[in-house]
């Protein structure tokens, strides 16, 4: 992916409290390369679901740290010293400040649970 403007990014929340979200649902109707949809609130968070292939740009957040869980496929997390790699049913948390590339060398689903004032692209 070249910039940001292939990424295909809905900030607005799919689904209200008590609703059925249904993820294999939600895959199955995926057609693009980078897609990421907000699911639902959760107090002053988010929960996103990425259904992703290819890179995302380097990038950081400086106030809000983000939690990544892999639901299937693999995706890597590229640091400045190092690459956290993430395979079905693992997570991990990236600290805010810290710069950061997600990859999905091939189809990726994930959640991801971030502030609800968090840009998606970084600062």
């Amino acid at each position: 992916m070249e910039d940001s403007t292939k990424y295909n990014i809905s900030l607005d929340t799919k689904f209200k409290h008590l609703e059925l979200i249904d993820v294999p649902s939600i895959v199955a109707a995926c057609k693009e390369k980078w897609q990421n949809y907000t699911l639902t609130e959760v107090n002053d968070s988010v929960v996103r679901i990425g259904i992703v292939e290819g890179e995302f740009h380097w990038h950081k957040h400086d106030n809000d740290d983000e939690f990544f869980f892999v639901l299937e496929g693999q995706l890597l997390i590229d640091l400045e010293d190092h690459t956290i790699e993430l395979n079905p049913m693992q997570g991990t948390t990236i600290t805010k400040g810290v710069m950061h590339r997600p990859r999905a060398p091939k189809k990726t689903v994930m959640l991801m649970v971030e502030t609800n004032d968090i840009a998606p692209t970084g600062d």
